[in-house]
C-alpha cells in the first residue's frame, strides 16, 4: 500500500466527493467559479428526526462461533433521515458497534437500547443519533457477536468481536448479505447508503473501531477510537506484570446475552486457556493485537484519550499512535486530564463542534479547514486547553537521563550525567505509586527516588518515555515500577474520584433532536478538582522474569543483575519553573498490578539505569531547565491525588 500524506488523503477526500455534492446541492447552471464558491462548509439540520426511518437488519459474518451449525448474524439497528431515500440520495454511516448495548449501557448515563413492539429501535444511546441524522448522516448501532440480540460468541477483541463489526461494513459497501430477522427472513440491501463509514466509541467500542481498521476494510473512511485498547495483552499485563485479577473469559461472560452464554463454554474455555495469569505472550494475544497491522489502515483516525485513564492506559494510545505515524495514517489527537471519561463529559461544545467538522470534511468530503488545524488539543489544568501543530511537537528528542545516589539512601538526584553506585528497596504490595511519591525526599524501605533540582523553565514531556533498569533480586521473582512525578504545587482533575475527573449535574443541554422515546438532552458535567504538591505524570510496569523474552517468563536466579525496559505509558505535560521532575523506581504498584510471588529486596545499579524521556529541546533543554538556582521548600510529605483502589475493571465504564 503507498504511504499515507496529509496531502494525498485530503486529495482523494476533495476529488471524490466534492463533484458529487455539487451537483446534488447546487442549481445544473450555475458556473464551476460560482459552485465553488457556495460549496457547503457545514452539514445542516434540514432532516427531520421524528420522521427518521428506523429499521434492524442481521448481517451474516459467515461465522459460525457458537456451533449450531448455520452462519452467525448479528444484529444492525439503523435510524437515517427518510428524504435523502426519497429524493435518490445516498447517505454516509456513522457507526458504533458495542457489546454494552443491553448489558451495561453506553454514556455517563448509562444509556441502553430500547426497542418497540415491532422490534424496532426506540432509544439509540448517547447524541449520535439525534445530532447527525438531521444532518443527513445515518447511525448504526451493532451488537458484537454474542450480545444483546446477534448471534455468535463474544471473543474479546478476537476474530468474532472484529470480523462481526467488519460484515457491518462489507454490508454497507455491498459486499455482505443481511435479512430483516435473526434466523431466516428477506434478504436487504443497504441501497440508502454511498458506503462511506466512520466508527466511533468509547473503550470497548473504540477497540472494535481500532480492530476493524486494522484490517483493511474498504468503505471505512475514519475511526474515532475514544479511550481505546490497541492490543488486549496491554490491557490485562504489562510486560509480564498481571494488571487486574480475572481474563477475558470472565469479561465475555458480563457481556454475552443469556442465549450465548448458553451456546459459547467452549469458546469461554479457549479465552481462560489462552491467556495464563503467568503474563506470558501466547497466540491469543497475538490475534488481538491490532499495532502490528497498522499498515493496513486505510482510514483517518481521530484519537482521544484521558492522561490520567487507569482502566485503558495510555500506553494502548502511544504504541497505536506510533504505529500509525510510521505509516502515513492522518491523525488527529486529544488529550485530557481525566480519566476514562468521554469528551462529551468534559469538553462538550468543542467535542461536538469538532466531531461536527470531522465526520463533514472525511464522510461528506466537505472543505471546512479542519484538516488544517492544530494536529493535538491538551488540556493542560482543568478546562485549560492548548493546541500543538504536530504531536509530539516539532524539537521532541529523548534525553537520556541518569539517576545517582544522594545524601540518604533512596533518595538521589536526575540529571544527565552517569553516575556509579546502587540503590536498595524491599517490594511492599501495601504501597503504591501515591505512597511513593508523598515520600519522595525521605527515605523509606519500599522504593528509590530521584529529583531534579528545581526547574528554572517549564520542561515540556511529550510522547512515551522508557525506563531501563539493571536491578538483582534476593528471590525467584519480582515486580518493577517506573513512574515519573511533577513534584510541586498544582489544581488538577481529581482522576482518583468516582467521576475520574468530573461531576455529574443535575441540568441538562440538549444536542440534536429529541422524541418521545429519545431524547436528545444530556445531564451536564463540570471538573471535579483536586489540589495537590505532585502530580503522576506516566508509569510503566512490568515481570522482572520477562526481561528477555515477552513470549515466556523464567525464574530468576537470586543474586543475579537482569536489565530490562519498561515501556512508559504516554503522555504531555508541563512540569512548571520551580517543580522537579522526578523518577521513582520501585517494586509492586498497589492495586495497578498483582504482586509477584515472593517478596524480593532488589538491588539497583545506578550505572545500567537510564531514563530515556521525550523533552520538547531534548538534553540541551534538560541542560537548561536545571542548570538555574531556583529553589523550593521540599515538605517531607507531598499530598497527590491517590490511586482508586482496586476493582473489577471493564473498559467501558
Amino acid at each position: 500500500m503507498p504511504k499515507r500524506t496529509r496531502t494525498t488523503i485530503w486529495r482523494t477526500a476533495t476529488t471524490t466527493f466534492v463533484v458529487t455534492l455539487m451537483a446534488v446541492f447546487l442549481a445544473p447552471a450555475a458556473a464551476p467559479a460560482a459552485a465553488r464558491a457556495a460549496a457547503p462548509r457545514e452539514s445542516r439540520p434540514v432532516y427531520s428526526y421524528a420522521q427518521a426511518i428506523r429499521e434492524s437488519v442481521w448481517v451474516d459474518t459467515g461465522l459460525d462461533e457458537d456451533g449450531d451449525g448455520r452462519s452467525d448474524r448479528v444484529a444492525a439497528d439503523v435510524v437515517r433521515p427518510a428524504e435523502p431515500a426519497r429524493q435518490g440520495r445516498r447517505v454516509p454511516v456513522i457507526m458504533d458497534a458495542s457489546p454494552y448495548y443491553s448489558c451495561c449501557g453506553r454514556g455517563n448515563e448509562s444509556q441502553l437500547k430500547t426497542y418497540d413492539e415491532h422490534g424496532h429501535v426506540v432509544q439509540m444511546p448517547l447524541f449520535y443519533d439525534n445530532y447527525f441524522v438531521p444532518r443527513g448522516y445515518a447511525f448504526v448501532g451493532v451488537d458484537l457477536a454474542g450480545t444483546n440480540r446477534s448471534d455468535g460468541c463474544v471473543d474479546v477483541g478476537g476474530r468474532s468481536d472484529i470480523l462481526s463489526a467488519k460484515a457491518v461494513v462489507d454490508w454497507l459497501n455491498g459486499r455482505a448479505r443481511a435479512y430483516t430477522s435473526r434466523s431466516g427472513g428477506t434478504p436487504v440491501k443497504a441501497g440508502w447508503t454511498n458506503g462511506r463509514t466512520g466508527m466511533i466509541g468509547k473503550s470497548w467500542d473504540g477497540t472494535i473501531a481500532n480492530g476493524v481498521a486494522a484490517t483493511g476494510v474498504k468503505g471505512l473512511r475514519t475511526i474515532v477510537p475514544i479511550s481505546a485498547i490497541s492490543s488486549w495483552y496491554d490491557y490485562y499485563f504489562a510486560q509480564g506484570a498481571p494488571l487486574y485479577d480475572g481474563g477475558p473469559d470472565e469479561l465475555a461472560d458480563l457481556v454475552e446475552s443469556g442465549g450465548a452464554r448458553a451456546h459459547c463454554a467452549a469458546v469461554q474455555r479457549r479465552l481462560a486457556d489462552g491467556s495464563p495469569r503467568s503474563g506470558d505472550r501466547t497466540p491469543l494475544w497475538t490475534e488481538r493485537d491490532y499495532v502490528k497491522d497498522a499498515a493496513k489502515v486505510r482510514a483517518s483516525v481521530f484519537l482521544v484519550h484521558g492522561m490520567q485513564d487507569l482502566n485503558v492506559r495510555t500506553k494502548h494510545l502511544g504504541q497505536w499512535w506510533d504505529a500509525l505515524a510510521r505509516h502515513g495514517v492522518e491523525r488527529k489527537i486529544w488529550l485530557s486530564q481525566t480519566g476514562h471519561v468521554d469528551p462529551f463529559d468534559y469538553r462538550r461544545g468543542a467535542w461536538v463542534d469538532t466531531l461536527h467538522r470531522w465526520f463533514d470534511h472525511e464522510l461528506l468530503g466537505y472543505d471546512n479547514g479542519v484538516d488544517r488545524e492544530p494536529m493535538a488539543d491538551i488540556e493542560r489544568h482543568p478546562d485549560q486547553w492548548a493546541t500543538s501543530t504536530t504531536w509530539p511537537p516539532r524539537g521532541t528528542r529523548t534525553a537520556v537521563l541518569h539517576p545517582a545516589a544522594g545524601g540518604q539512601a533512596g533518595v538521589g538526584t536526575l540529571g544527565l550525567r552517569r553516575a556509579a553506585g546502587t540503590e536498595t528497596f524491599t517490594d511492599d504490595p501495601g504501597l503504591g505509586e501515591t505512597d511513593w511519591a508523598a515520600h519522595l525526599t525521605a527515605s523509606t524501605p519500599e522504593k528509590a527516588g530521584f529529583l531534579t533540582a528545581p526547574l528554572t523553565r517549564d520542561l515540556r514531556l511529550a510522547g512515551s518515555a522508557q525506563v531501563t533498569v539493571t536491578a538483582t533480586p534476593t528471590t525467584a521473582s519480582a515486580h518493577l515500577s517506573a513512574v515519573l512525578v511533577d513534584v510541586g504545587p498544582d489544581t488538577i482533575r481529581d482522576y482518583a474520584a468516582a467521576g475520574e475527573g468530573i461531576s455529574t449535574l443535575p441540568g441538562r443541554t440538549c444536542w440534536g433532536e429529541s422524541t418521545a422515546g429519545d431524547s436528545a438532552c444530556f445531564k451536564e458535567t463540570r471538573a471535579k478538582t483536586a489540589a495537590v504538591d505532585y502530580t503522576v505524570v506516566s508509569r510503566g510496569w512490568a515481570d522482572l522474569g520477562h526481561h528477555a523474552s515477552a513470549t515466556r517468563g523464567v525464574p530468576l536466579t537470586p543474586g543475579r543483575p537482569y536489565s530490562m525496559t519498561l515501556r512508559l505509558a504516554a503522555t504531555d505535560h508541563v512540569v512548571p519553573a520551580g517543580h522537579r521532575l522526578a523518577l521513582i523506581v520501585a517494586g509492586t504498584d498497589k492495586d495497578l498490578i498483582d504482586p509477584p510471588s515472593t517478596r524480593p529486596t532488589l538491588t539497583v545499579d545506578l550505572s545500567r539505569t537510564t531514563a530515556k524521556v521525550p523533552l520538547v529541546g531534548g538534553a540541551a533543554e534538560f541542560a537548561r531547565a536545571t542548570g538555574g538556582r531556583a529553589r523550593v521548600p521540599a515538605p517531607a510529605v507531598l499530598d497527590g491525588v491517590r490511586a482508586p483502589r482496586a476493582t473489577r475493571h471493564i473498559p467501558a465504564a
